[in-house]
C-alpha cells in the first residue's frame, strides 16, 4: 500500500553553498563553508501575514507572503555570503561605507535587506514588465484587441524570462545555486512522501517542484495577460503606471 503524502507549507530557496527551508514555525539555512563544514542556522519565524493580523484576508495576505518571502530568501543569501567574504575582511572600509555605518549603526544590515528587495523588484518591473509592453507599443496599432496585443505582451515576458534564466545560468556561481535549488525541490518531495530523510532517499525524488518559486513567476505573467486587457493602450505612461500599480494585485492573487 503507498504511503499518503504529507501535506505541507514547507518551502525554501537556494543560497550560496547551501539552502533555506522555511515552515509555518521555523526557518533553517544550511551553508557548506569552504572547509567542508556545515553551518545551520535555526530562528522562529515571524511571518508578516500573522505580525499585521492579515492572514484571513485573500490577496492581501498573497501581496503580504511575497514581499516576505522576499524578506527571508534576501536574509538567508545575506548569512550564506558571510562565509565566503574572507577576502574582503582586512580591506579598510570606503568613506562611504563608514558614513553608512556610522548613520545606520545595527540598523546598516536592515537597511542592506531592504536595499535588495526595493532594487531586485524594480530591476524585475523594468525587465519582465515595462519592457515586453514598450516592445508591442511599436507595433499596437497593427494588432487588433486588447486581449491579443497582452498575448503576444505575455508570450514576449515569457520569452525574457525564459532567457534571462539560460543567460545567468552560464555562470559557474549561478549553476551552483542553481544545483542547491534542485536539491532542495528534492529534498521537500521526499519529506512529502513521508519518507526518512537520506541523501539516498532524496536522489530518487522528482528536480522540478510545482510550488517552486519559478512557477509563482510564470503563474503570475499568465495571471497578467488577463489583468492587463482592460488597460488602454492608447498612453505609453498609463499603460506602464497601471501595470505597476496591478502587479501587487496581480500577484497576491497569485
Amino acid at each position: 500500500m503507498a504511503k499518503q503524502k504529507h501535506i505541507t507549507s514547507i518551502g525554501g530557496s537556494a543560497v550560496i553553498e547551501g539552502v533555506m527551508m522555511r515552515g509555518p514555525r521555523d526557518i533553517a539555512t544550511a551553508v557548506r563553508k569552504p572547509d567542508g563544514e556545515i553551518v545551520v542556522d535555526k530562528k522562529p519565524l515571524n511571518p508578516l501575514v500573522t505580525k499585521y493580523h492579515v492572514n484571513k484576508i485573500p490577496i492581501v495576505r498573497g501581496i503580504f507572503s511575497f514581499f516576505d518571502s522576499m524578506i527571508t530568501s534576501v536574509k538567508a543569501l545575506m548569512f550564506s555570503a558571510e562565509f565566503f567574504e574572507t577576502e574582503e575582511e582586512n580591506t579598510k572600509p570606503s568613506k562611504f561605507e563608514a558614513f553608512l555605518e556610522r548613520k545606520f549603526g545595527d540598523k546598516l544590515k536592515d537597511m542592506v535587506i531592504y536595499f535588495s528587495v526595493l532594487l531586485s523588484l524594480v530591476l524585475s518591473i523594468a525587465l519582465f514588465i515595462l519592457l515586453p509592453n514598450y516592445i508591442v507599443g511599436f507595433f499596437k496599432d497593427k494588432v487588433e484587441g486588447n486581449l491579443l496585443k497582452n498575448l503576444i505582451e505575455g508570450i514576449i515576458r515569457i520569452a525574457i524570462f525564459i532567457g534571462y534564466i539560460l543567460i545567468v545560468s552560464k555562470q559557474q556561481d549561478i549553476k551552483r545555486v542553481f544545483m542547491y535549488h534542485g536539491a532542495e525541490h528534492k529534498t521537500i518531495f521526499c519529506y512529502e512522501n513521508d519518507l526518512e530523510l537520506t541523501v539516498e532517499n532524496v536522489k530518487k525524488q522528482p528536480r522540478l517542484h510545482p510550488r517552486c518559486g519559478t512557477s509563482f513567476l510564470i503563474l503570475v505573467m499568465l495571471i497578467s495577460v488577463i489583468f492587463f486587457s482592460f488597460i488602454s493602450w492608447d498612453n505609453l505612461a498609463t499603460r506602464f503606471l497601471m501595470r505597476i500599480a496591478l502587479l501587487p494585485i496581480v500577484a497576491g492573487l497569485s
